[in-house]
């Protein structure tokens, strides 16, 4: 890389933010999430909406050169751990070292940050006093050897992270930004006024009128977890929104000047939906119970209600502004059913989402406030089209190496041509991974790490359900066409949109809907990805020549990963998913890979994951020791799953040393027996361990 020591270079009659007639030129960190170690929390079982969504970017002289979520390493879905290994791989992608950093932007005020830090030691008084500045340093020590000095740190308002990471990004000199979330410091909703890069607040939204905590406690009411929304936004379209409108509507009051009040005469309610909704005999879902009627039209009331409270909003400063450009971030920008209704709209010409408009993005945001507060106001040259921003899988020497040593596990084969190889076995009906180049930033995989089918035949959408996600029969899919193609099989009239992303739900063609049965849901929508050259040659490639084999070039796309973790990340983390689904096969880089019939697992070795943990636990009698005993493996977060396991699993599982294969292990029980072997794989399933050939890699 070149010297990334800050550079002076004249701007005369610059619209950019100067020093001195001249802009400094740096390389900033931006990070988000809380403090806590890879294999502990700050405090026990710390809230997993402390802090989500961990990541690092890495913006280098006004360009994003790097940006990869903590939850891609430490496979922990919405991750609120310190983003160390995120920061060490952004510095590896940029060649650059940690002293090359000028600053480090935190997506939270300090104060704000050390408040609810204070919250949390008065609940946990055994733990250390330790406020943000120093524990980010602390964490920086520790993992990459870093004294960060302290005048580096910039800590920047969170909304204004958001609305940053998004317009910066758009393309647009100048726009509206709306940013709507749970909570910012004060506000849950801001509107600003961008020029050139400057922003301009025009408005806030206080707490207790949050969108995204109301779609939340809905989500909660549904029985789905925190992070759940987009599950409750796919089970909509199957409900009517006009069963619950009137129960919904008491819980709102639309104002003049785009304002609007939640719960009339409450300054801040506690829990208001499901107070309102059980008053009224609501009966809310438990997880693993079956979806009724009720609860389908409760979630389609949900929507439209969120979808005409923020559009009510937009309106106002739609023309109050006269700006036909609109940036929409924060949480709740991905909404992609609500962001079809705003390109429809007729508000606005273009609108633009961040593909990480979640918290991940604030932290990118909050490296471009870092590196204005030391002069200089740079940002990219032209509009965000692709999100692989993260780690490859490796170079070509690495990845044929790695796939040699899974051999016990999986044929290879190199192909000469692996897009056609790849299209010809979609057009026969099979359902392919498919892993080629840097991950993507942010919740959706747009062709680098991807599971993709035939967007066709109905049944791809239930089989895949099935098979892969181990989830609800009627979650939908994204389909994913040609920027050549995408007008003969989707209605993207209205605004212009960024279809890169799958960041809005469109119409799909009446005449196209039978065509597309995978994708299309059951309103007529889909959420679209549109692929260019440009934003992701080989899969561009890919679609058009299975369009040629086929008539139809649309395949069905969505992220590579099973239900118990993120997206996958690695070479070792494709295997693993690829193995432990049910796809037909895996397109990796340049070969196509096969599971074996007869797979040898005791090749294989075993580690725990740094949240792993065996648990031991005695019941029955008043000497508890007498009891029975229960053997268990937890991952230590909050929410972590646990599981029972067999005395013989436990005790294979004691002599874990990260070095020692599986059949190794199991030699003085007498070996790997089928019961064995299918409890360890179980266990592989649900990410409780690692299992990779040759000495397992440290997460």
């Amino acid at each position: 890389m070149t010297n990334l020591s800050r550079i002076r270079v004249p701007t005369p009659n610059s619209a950019s933010s100067t020093y001195s007639g001249w802009v400094i030129l740096v390389l900033v960190l931006g990070i988000n999430g809380n403090f806590s170690g890879p294999d502990t929390d700050l405090v026990p079982q710390m809230s997993e909406v402390m802090f989500h969504d961990a990541a690092a970017s890495l913006v280098h002289d006004g360009e994003l050169v790097a940006a990869v979520e903590e939850e891609r390493f430490n496979r922990i879905k919405k991750t609120t751990k310190f983003p160390l290994e995120a920061i060490r791989e952004c510095l590896d992608l940029a060649g650059a070292r940690p002293e090359d950093v000028d600053a480090v932007g935190y997506y939270f005020p300090e104060q704000t940050v050390d408040t609810l830090l204070n919250s949390l030691y008065l609940d946990n008084p055994r733990i250390p006093v330790r406020y943000s500045r120093e524990l980010i340093g602390q964490r920086l020590k520790e993992g990459l050897g870093w004294d960060l000095p302290a005048e580096k740190l910039v800590y920047v308002p969170h909304h204004e992270a958001h609305a940053l990471s998004s317009y910066l990004h758009s393309g647009m000199d100048s726009a509206l930004v709306l940013v709507l979330d749970g909570a910012g410091e004060r506000s849950s909703g801001t509107v600003y006024l961008a020029e050139g890069t400057r922003l301009e607040k025009l408005a806030e939204y206080p707490i207790y009128k949050s969108l995204g905590m109301m779609y939340a406690e809905s989500t909660f009411m549904l029985g789905y977890g925190f992070g759940d929304e987009y599950k409750v936004m796919g089970l909509a379209p199957s409900g009517n929104p006009e069963t619950y409108r009137g129960t919904f509507q008491k819980l709102y009051t639309l104002l003049d000047g785009g304002e609007y009040e939640l719960t009339p005469g409450s300054v801040l309610p506690i829990r208001p939906t499901s107070q309102l909704f059980l008053a009224e005999g609501f009966r809310p879902r438990r997880k693993n119970e079956p979806f009724t009627q009720q609860h389908r039209d409760f979630a389609a009331g949900l929507q439209e209600t969120t979808e005409r409270l923020a559009l009510h909003v937009l309106k106002h400063w739609a023309k109050a502004t006269g700006q036909p450009r609109l940036c929409f971030g924060g949480g709740v920008a991905h909404n992609s059913s609500l962001n079809g209704r705003i390109l429809k709209s007729g508000l606005f010409e273009e609108v633009f989402i961040h593909p990480a408009s979640h918290d991940s993005g604030a932290g990118e945001g909050a490296a471009y406030a870092a590196a204005a507060s030391l002069g200089t106001s740079l940002r990219p040259k032209k509009r965000l089209m692709s999100a692989s921003l993260g780690p490859s899988l490796g170079t070509s020497e690495e990845v044929a190496a790695r796939l040699a040593e899974w051999a016990p596990m999986v044929g290879v084969e190199r192909q000469e041509d692996v897009v056609e190889t790849a299209a010809a076995l979609l057009a026969a009906g099979q359902v392919l991974g498919w892993a080629h180049g840097r991950s993507e930033f942010g919740p959706r995989a747009l062709g680098h790490r991807s599971i993709i089918a035939d967007a066709r035949p109905a049944e791809n959408q239930i089989r895949i359900n099935a098979m892969v996600k181990k989830r609800e029969s009627f979650r939908p899919f994204a389909p994913v066409t040609t920027v050549e193609d995408a007008h003969d099989y989707f209605d993207i009239s209205g605004a212009k949109g960024n279809h890169e992303f799958m960041s809005f739900v469109v119409p799909v063609l009446p005449e196209r809907r039978a065509e597309l049965g995978a994708v299309t849901h059951v309103d007529g929508t889909a959420r679209i990805q549109i692929v260019s050259e440009e934003s992701g040659e080989r899969f561009h490639r890919l679609v058009r020549r299975f369009g040629e084999m086929t008539g139809t070039p649309v395949l069905l796309n969505t992220s590579f990963n099973n239900n118990a973790e993120p997206v996958v990340q690695s070479l070792d983390d494709v295997l693993t998913s690829f193995l432990t689904t049910e796809l037909d096969g895996l397109v990796l880089e340049d070969y196509l890979v096969r599971a074996k019939a007869s797979p040898d697992l005791g090749a294989l070795v075993p580690k725990f994951r740094p949240v792993t943990r065996l648990v031991e636990r005695r019941s029955g009698g008043a000497d508890a020791s007498s009891g029975a005993v229960d053997h268990e493996v937890s991952l230590d977060y909050h929410t972590g799953p646990t599981t029972k396991v067999s005395p013989e699993l436990y005790e294979l599982l004691s002599r874990v040393d990260g070095v020692t294969p599986l059949e190794s292990l199991a030699k003085p029980m007498g070996g790997l027996s089928e019961e064995l072997t299918f409890e360890v794989f179980t266990l592989w399933q649900g990410r409780f361990i690692v299992l990779t050939p040759g000495q397992a890699t440290a997460r």
